[in-house]
């Protein structure tokens, strides 16, 4: 599941459980909205890394052709 999913699935529990009194809803929402958010960032820290390494890999391709 996408981390955005989580996210949303997870504001909906933590809703649902504020609304009806039910802390262990409640919680299993923040745990996995904050999944979510970890998992959009690792997703995107995987991408920053990515492009990075093929600048690096070009720069090192240009120097070789030289």
């Amino acid at each position: 599941m996408s981390g955005k999913m989580d996210k949303v699935k997870g504001r909906t529990k933590e809703a649902v459980g504020v609304l009806v009194g039910d802390k262990r809803l409640e919680r299993e929402g923040k745990v996995e909205r904050a999944a979510g958010d970890i998992k959009e960032k690792a997703g995107k820290l995987a991408d920053d890394v990515k492009k990075k390494t093929e600048k690096v890999v070009d720069k090192v391709k240009s120097a070789i052709k030289r």
